[in-house]
């Protein structure tokens, strides 16, 4: 064989081999910054292709409808053990994860329900449900002092003073879940009879909310047209700074209720037909890496379960106190998954209650 085509038979060759160091991974949306996504590719000599879901029920509907080629999804913690149940996961080797060392151990035990031993997912951002508010406003509508808790989006008497300026996430197990703890109880109760109670709070409130809303609160709280919304932490850390950004003429904040709230935890998992295990391990260990952690947190304001990230935390998130919380210093309650009759039931509970009826 001369030089020539021996030449063209190796570049073939270690094209078919870059080729096929590929990992494929199904991911939340503007979870992972392309600038972190270079960085794996360069440390793994691999290439790194994402899609994306908005929702786990989105992810969950995908795979069970037969997706395949995917190395690694990202379920928040009740839809690990959804997965568990179907059988699509594969347990992690911890051999290959030096880094795991790195994690928080009050959020592997908040997995543990969902994931007992810890055995197929390992934490990477967590975010919670809270209140996010105008404080300049509350305080001069006299409600400055309600932020800590539910009431302020529940309670008729602290609404009246703020009709119209409040919106709610229109998620019918966030928004139950806020009423039942409330009420004082469990955030996951599918007690019927908790459930008509929490939907009479909702109906009773609903009347002096402005709207039920996922998309644009962020803008509407930013620019002044509401004051108080019931959202996701790291989207009203995203409204903080751009109100900041924007010298708005008033402060936003945001904070934990003192009856509980809602926290949630994404992980990461790989899928038992995993084409590249051994990537998927890779991608892990990185991402446990304090320094590679650190940029979710800095870039999207998300709670971190990796412990040895705070060490690369910018000044403003060392200094935020709910990217800096302690899970196990606080009334913090993970979803969990319903059965197909009580969701069901919930489901009938939310259209009645939406509608008005």
């Amino acid at each position: 064989m001369n030089k020539l085509a021996l030449s063209a038979l190796m570049t073939l060759a270690w094209g078919s081999a870059s080729a096929a160091d590929v990992l494929h991974i199904y991911n939340w949306n503007n979870a992972l910054s392309a600038d972190t996504a270079k960085r794996f590719e360069q440390s793994c000599n691999c290439k790194l292709v994402q899609d994306y879901y908005g929702d786990n029920e989105e992810m969950l509907a995908k795979l069970a409808a037969g997706a395949k080629g995917y190395d690694m999804v990202f379920p928040t913690a009740f839809a690990v053990n959804t997965l568990l149940k179907q059988g699509k996961l594969q347990p992690l080797d911890k051999s290959k994860l030096p880094n795991w060392k790195n994690l928080n151990s009050g959020y592997l035990a908040l997995n543990q329900p969902f994931d007992p031993g810890n055995r197929y997912a390992a934490p990477t951002v967590v975010s919670l449900t809270l209140l996010g508010y105008n404080a300049t406003q509350l305080k001069k509508a006299g409600v400055a002092d309600k932020t800590n808790s539910w009431a302020l989006v529940f309670d008729p008497a602290v609404l009246a003073k703020i009709k119209g300026k409040v919106t709610v996430l229109d998620s019918q197990r966030e928004l139950m879940a806020a009423a039942l703890m409330y009420l004082g109880k469990d955030a996951n109760s599918a007690n019927p009879a908790d459930w008509k109670a929490a939907a009479e709070v909702i109906r009773q409130a609903k009347p002096y909310w402005a709207a039920f809303n996922n998309q644009s609160y962020i803008k509407e709280l930013t620019v002044g047209n509401i004051w108080v919304a019931l959202g996701y932490s790291n989207d009203l850390f995203q409204a903080q700074q751009d109100a900041k950004a924007a010298k708005r003429p008033f402060e936003l904040a945001y904070q934990p209720q003192k009856e509980g709230n809602v926290l949630a935890i994404d992980n990461m998992t790989i899928l038992k037909d995993a084409p590249r295990p051994d990537l998927a391990h890779k991608f892990i260990n990185f991402m446990l890496d304090g320094r590679n952690a650190a940029e979710i947190s800095n870039q999207i304001g998300a709670t971190n379960p990796v412990k040895a990230a705070e060490a690369f935390f910018k000044p403003q998130i060392k200094a935020n106190p709910v990217i800096m919380l302690e899970p196990s210093k606080g009334k913090y309650v993970a979803l969990k998954d319903l059965d197909v009759k009580s969701r069901r039931e919930l489901n009938r509970l939310w259209s009645q209650v939406k509608i008005g009826r």
